[in-house]
């Protein structure tokens, strides 16, 4: 897969943005999300969580600090995503997940990039280790604090 710079260049895209440009399955409802949080909890893998506009994480979470984290993003989805369906979670495998996005309930615009304008998902939780998303809109001040909180907390 490749990409083109504001120079003209072609690039080749790392397998993180590969992968995060390949196929997802979207979670509609939110208790097939109630069904697949723990599927994750469960994993004995490591796993990266990424706030899209914040520096890259740079080691793996523990898997209570893992727990805590989806536990709180749950919340968060929940109180500001206010639709009886869910459908801005998206894993590589529901079964087996290694990688999953997860869009701004305040920032869908279209993830599929149809309008000509792709927007990034804000929260990557992948056990590969994340590489740096760029969004051009800036990240909220609201998101900014709920992350800061988030990892303060540890």
């Amino acid at each position: 897969m490749y990409s083109t710079t504001s120079e003209g260049n072609m690039t080749q895209h790392s397998n993180f943005q590969q992968r995060l440009d390949g196929r997802f399955e979207g979670i509609l409802r939110w208790r097939k999300l109630d069904e697949f949080w723990p599927v994750m909890k469960q994993s004995d893998q490591p796993w990266y969580f990424y706030q899209v506009g914040s520096p890259v994480p740079r080691k793996a979470l523990s898997t209570q600090e893992l727990s805590d984290s989806i536990d709180e993003l749950d919340a968060l989805l929940r109180k500001e995503h206010d639709y009886d369906y869910c459908g801005i979670v998206y894993a590589d495998d529901l079964q087996q997940p290694t990688l999953v996005k997860v869009y701004d309930p305040n920032n869908l615009g279209s993830s599929c990039g149809c309008s000509g304008q792709r927007i990034p998902p804000r929260w990557i939780i992948s056990q590969q280790p994340p590489e740096e998303i760029i969004d051009d809109a800036p990240t909220p001040n609201n998101r900014k604090r709920w992350w800061n909180q988030l990892f303060r907390l540890r």
